[in-house]
């Protein structure tokens, strides 16, 4: 039996105290988005812990999303928010709410894909599709991870980095769906070919053919 005064317990509590401290602060506008954060030495001060503490807590943020550490250079406000319980908040939504979230966000994304998108990103899709093709008669776990690269990186050919930033977040709730619809065997080829279609629109640069595609997608069962 582990007893109250075991040091790992002890040490686990002290770090999510720190966690919760910076947190709070951060809540209030103690730093702004984008600044640098006190130094290890002075945050240990101000808190009354050691600096161990610290460093562990910082980690914790930094695992987050919430804090970006920079080595050398010091630890810098990525976000006031904590990403870590909206990414937990996505996780519980519905299907449908899923859903109604994919319209607003990736098929509005992809159309800006097909408008702004460059030989870069289309080379990058098109081995994205590849290695989708490859696995989607196979391992659900495998397709969906390579599905998702596909999807993220449509995304990203928008250019723009907060729709990238959020759908990179959101990626767990396309996972969830996924993991639902594609469950079933044999898998339905139309599917599939739904993705060489919307790449096939992005390429052509027809962004209403793109987010008409995009939409079917989405409200496959």
């Amino acid at each position: 039996m582990i007893g109250c005064n075991n040091p790992m317990l002890i040490k686990r509590s002290l770090v999510e105290q720190a966690v919760e401290q910076l947190r709070q602060r951060i809540t209030q506008g103690f730093w702004a988005v984008g600044q640098r954060l006190p130094t290890e030495p002075e945050l240990a001060a101000e808190l009354g812990i050691s600096r161990n503490t610290v460093r562990e807590a910082m980690r914790v943020l930094a695992f987050s999303g919430q804090v970006e550490i920079r080595q050398g250079d010091g630890s810098y406000l990525r976000t006031a928010s904590d990403p870590l319980s909206a990414v937990q908040a996505l996780s519980a939504c519905s299907l449908e709410h899923a859903r109604e979230a994919r319209h607003l966000l990736e098929a509005e994304a992809i159309g800006l894909a097909a408008l702004r998108r460059t030989e870069a990103d289309l080379a990058g899709l098109h081995e994205a599709l590849r290695h989708s093709s490859n696995h989607f008669h196979g391992e659900l776990d495998d397709y969906i991870r390579c599905d998702l690269v596909f999807h993220q990186r449509l995304v990203d050919a928008a250019h723009n980095p907060a729709l990238s930033e959020l759908y990179r977040y959101f990626s767990s709730v396309v996972a969830m769906k996924l993991e639902h619809s594609m469950s079933h065997t044999p898998r339905k080829q139309a599917v599939f070919d739904l993705h060489v279609q919307i790449l096939d629109a992005v390429e052509r640069q027809d962004p209403e053919r793109a987010k008409t595609l995009s939409r079917t997608l989405i409200n496959e069962p």
